[in-house]
C-alpha cells in the first residue's frame, strides 16, 4: 500500500500535541509538590468516637498463643460510647478466640446488648478471667470454656456445656485462629500447615456443627475471616487459605442454613491490634503493623466488634445471609 501522505492534518496534531503538553505540565508540578509532601508523612485518620494509637509502636513479640495482657499499648476493647438498645435482649451467644482481640470486645459489646456469653478460648487463663469480668460488668452472665477447636469432641462438649448452663444457644462466632508467617514458600511445614488448617478450618466446621443442631430459627453464625482471604498475602499462604476457605464456607453454609432459619455471614477485618500479630511477627514488624493500611494505623477490637452485633440482631440484618463484610481500613485504589 502506498504511503498516505496527510500535511494537511500536522498542524491539529501538532496543537493536540500542545494541548495535551499543558494539560499535563500543572498536573506533574502538583504531584511533585504532592510527593514531597507524602515525605512528611500525614497523620493516621482519626474517624472513631476517641483517639486510636498509631505506628509506631513499641517492638514486642510473644510466644504463642500470645497474652492479650502482655501487648503495648493494651488493646481498646470496651468501647466506652458504645451505647447498647436491647438488638440481643436474652440471647446467648458462645464466642470462639473470646478470651482477648476481636473476640473479648464482639463478648463485651453482646453482653451490652443482653447476651449471656459462653467464652471459648485455648489456655489463656489470665485473659479469660478479664472477658468474664469484662462480660458480667456489663450486668450479663459469662462461662469460660477452655479448648482447642480443632478437636469435634470438644466442639460438642462447649456447645452442651453452653446449653447446660447458659439454657440455650442462639449465636455462634467462630473466631479462633492460628496464624505463622513464613518467608520461603519450602518453610512452610506439613505440621505448621495441618495445624492451621485444623484451627482455622477445621474448628469452625466443627464448632458450626455442634451448634446448628441446638441454634433456633432466628439464631446467627458468624465467622472471622480475613483481607488476606480477599487479597492474599505472600508471607501467610496457609493462613490466606484457611480465610478465603472460610468466606467460601460462610457462603455455602448461609445456603445451607436458609431452610432451617439460621443465619450465616462473615466479618473480614484488617489489621487489627491484637495479641495474634506479635506471637506472629518479629518487633520491628510489629512497631508498624497497620501502618500501610490508607488509615496508616490498625484497627482497634471495639472498631470491629459493632458489625458483629449488626451480624447477630435479627432487628438489624434479618435479610442478610451470606454475606462477607470487609472492614479493613480503607481501600487504597492504587
Amino acid at each position: 500500500m502506498p504511503d498516505v501522505e496527510t500535511p494537511q492534518f500536522e498542524p491539529a496534531a501538532e496543537r493536540a500535541s500542545q494541548a495535551e503538553r499543558d494539560i499535563q505540565a500543572p498536573l506533574d508540578a502538583k504531584e511533585k509538590r504532592s510527593f514531597k509532601d507524602e515525605e512528611k508523612q500525614s497523620p493516621a485518620m482519626q474517624a472513631g468516637a476517641r483517639p486510636y494509637p498509631a505506628p509506631p509502636f513499641p517492638e514486642q513479640h510473644q510466644a504463642k498463643p500470645g497474652i492479650e495482657a502482655r501487648l503495648d499499648p493494651a488493646p481498646m476493647y470496651d468501647a466506652p460510647f458504645y451505647k447498647g438498645s436491647g438488638k440481643l435482649e436474652g440471647k446467648v451467644a458462645l464466642i470462639t478466640g473470646a478470651d482477648s482481640g476481636i473476640g473479648r470486645a464482639v463478648a463485651v459489646l453482646f453482653a451490652r446488648e443482653g447476651a449471656d456469653v459462653a467464652i471459648a478460648y485455648l489456655d489463656e487463663e489470665l485473659d479469660a478471667a478479664e472477658t468474664r469480668a469484662a462480660v458480667e460488668r456489663e450486668g450479663r452472665r459469662a462461662i469460660l470454656l477452655p479448648g482447642d477447636v480443632a478437636d469435634p469432641a470438644y466442639a460438642r462438649a462447649a456447645v452442651q456445656r453452653t446449653v447446660e448452663e447458659l439454657g440455650k444457644l442462639d449465636i455462634l462466632v467462630n473466631n479462633a485462629a492460628f496464624q505463622e508467617h513464613v518467608l520461603d514458600f519450602e518453610d512452610l511445614t506439613a505440621e505448621h500447615l495441618d495445624r492451621t488448617l485444623k484451627t482455622n478450618l477445621y474448628g469452625y466446621f466443627h464448632m458450626a456443627q455442634a451448634a446448628v443442631k441446638v441454634i433456633p430459627p432466628g439464631g446467627a453464625i458468624i465467622n472471622t475471616g480475613s483481607v488476606t482471604g480477599m487479597l492474599g498475602n505472600k508471607d501467610l499462604l496457609d493462613y490466606s487459605l484457611t480465610k478465603g476457605g472460610i468466606h467460601a464456607f460462610t457462603r455455602s453454609l448461609a445456603a445451607h442454613l436458609v431452610d432451617k432459619g439460621v443465619r450465616v455471614n462473615a466479618v473480614a477485618p484488617g489489621p487489627v491490634w491484637t495479641p495474634l500479630n506479635p506471637a506472629d511477627k518479629l518487633g520491628p514488624q510489629v512497631a508498624q503493623f497497620g501502618a500501610k493500611t490508607p488509615m496508616k494505623r490498625p484497627a482497634q477490637p471495639e472498631e470491629i466488634a459493632p458489625a458483629y452485633v449488626f451480624l447477630a440482631s435479627p432487628q438489624t440484618s434479618s435479610y442478610i445471609t451470606g454475606e462477607v463484610l470487609p472492614i479493613i481500613g480503607g481501600y487504597s485504589g492504587g
